[in-house]
């Protein structure tokens, strides 16, 4: 694919391929029937203060999960609001800021010594940055929040021994990815991990890099939960398509007017757009699966290069490399 087919290496082109894509005729891999509860689950989900997130936490507690928000803000405000809004007292706040590893252990430990276990993972969370920016790691921060946050918290997870699996169901870790992720030509190996600079014009062609990277290490962690096709854990992945949230607030003020219009016109209502995550958070239909993708509600297979195993491999060792 030439850099001028490409369908998310700007904003522009991006917001196109989005709003084409929903008039096109999907599928629909099913509903939530009225048995599809959640009671007696307990649900943590990252990036729930608005958005996606905030619509998703709201809709799980309706359907009787406890809830826990792991927010940067919006505590305890957006915590009440989702529980006025779904009738539920099942609903709590823990703070994380995804860009400090620090801040993730501090979210784990909290969560064990509080909460115990868990049964559904949703890592949501994403950042969508006007220029290039570096952490107090000293890594770039869109490479942070939206792929090495989930890897770091994953991992801890599953070494602090979080996830209920001693339950009838298996435990579940979805992914919020973005079909951007078939855009970039192939894996940066050479540099990974280095801080890169860029501005506005490459943020969005980044991004889809980044959820590159993180649906390939969703593919290779199902590999490694789920050894000998035994099914042990449920890893799933979905893109939402597009959604009328805040994700683009680092836009050129001169532009935030017009995408404003357009996403209030043409693009989803996070209630809405949150159907495949509750879906796969709640679905009977896919208990017991090892792993699953979702384009809006419609089943799709994932980029090849994501399931390439040399490529799960080598991405999961040079993170761990990096971590170190």
């Amino acid at each position: 694919m030439t850099k001028q087919q490409k369908k998310y290496n700007n904003p522009f082109t991006a917001t196109y391929k989005g709003i084409s894509d929903l008039f096109k005729k999907q599928e629909r891999v099913g509903v939530l029937s009225p048995d599809d509860r959640l009671d007696g689950k307990r649900v943590l989900i990252t990036g729930s203060s608005s958005g996606l997130g905030f619509a998703t936490a709201t809709q799980l507690a309706s359907l009787g999960a406890e809830v826990i928000m792991a927010v940067r803000s919006g505590i305890p405000q957006k915590g009440m609001e989702v529980k006025q809004k779904s009738n539920s007292d099942k609903v709590h706040m823990l703070h994380v800021d995804l860009s400090d590893f620090d801040s993730i252990k501090k979210l784990v430990d909290g969560l064990k010594s509080t909460y115990d276990k868990i049964d559904i993972l949703i890592c949501n969370a994403a950042l969508v940055s006007k220029k290039a920016r570096k952490t107090k790691h000293g890594l770039e921060e869109m490479f942070s929040v939206n792929y090495l946050a989930k890897f770091v918290l994953v991992n801890l997870l599953l070494k602090e021994d979080c996830f209920n699996t001693k339950g009838n169901d298996l435990p579940r870790i979805i992914f919020v990815s973005s079909e951007s992720h078939r855009n970039p030509d192939g894996f940066e190996w050479d540099t990974f991990g280095e801080f890169q600079d860029y501005g506005m014009g490459k943020s969005v062609e980044r991004y889809g890099y980044y959820k590159l990277l993180m649906t390939t290490f969703a593919q290779e962690l199902s590999r490694r939960l789920n050894p000998n096709q035994r099914s042990e854990y449920s890893v799933f992945a979905l893109c939402p398509g597009p959604v009328n949230s805040n994700i683009a607030r680092e836009a050129p003020a001169l532009f935030q007017p017009l995408l404003k219009i357009v996403f209030g016109i043409f693009f989803r209502s996070p209630e809405q757009a949150c159907e495949p995550v509750v879906y796969l958070a709640a679905s009977k239909e896919v208990e017991g699966k090892a792993t699953d993708y979702l384009f809006l509600m419609s089943r799709k297979d994932v980029d090849e290069k994501t399931v390439d195993l040399e490529n799960g491999q080598r991405l999961w060792e040079m993170t761990e490399n990096l971590l170190s």
